[in-house]
């Protein structure tokens, strides 16, 4: 059974940072291709960064150059490190294996003064 458990949510002031994680059991993060999206209220479901099993990262226009994706294949996590956070980055930040319908519970993200 796959689950992922995500972390590191926070209310944070407009140009500072915070990293999320994403636990995973029941697949191997290292073979998959993972991603991190975010959901803010009235707005569907956008897919900000994913790393392929091979490394190679990509991201969203919105977040390139802020956003760092990465992985712990010894602990079997995802992380998105954030930093230059703007208020347009308030959502609920969820890790999936991209093709796949399994979510977490997601951590919520506020940027606000």
């Amino acid at each position: 059974q796959v689950q992922l458990v995500e972390s590191g949510g926070g209310l944070v002031q407009p140009g500072g940072s915070l990293t999320l994680s994403c636990v995973v059991s029941g697949l191997t993060v290292r073979t998959a291709i993972m991603g991190w999206h975010r959901q803010a209220p009235g707005k569907t479901r956008e897919l900000v960064a994913h790393i392929m099993a091979g490394g190679s990262t990509i991201y969203a226009d919105s977040v390139k150059g802020r956003f760092t994706i990465s992985r712990d294949n010894a602990k079997n996590t995802v992380y998105l490190q954030m930093s230059a956070l703007k208020p347009e980055d308030t959502a609920v930040y969820y890790c999936n294996k991209l093709g796949t319908n399994h979510w977490g519970q997601g951590t919520q993200v506020t940027v606000s003064s």
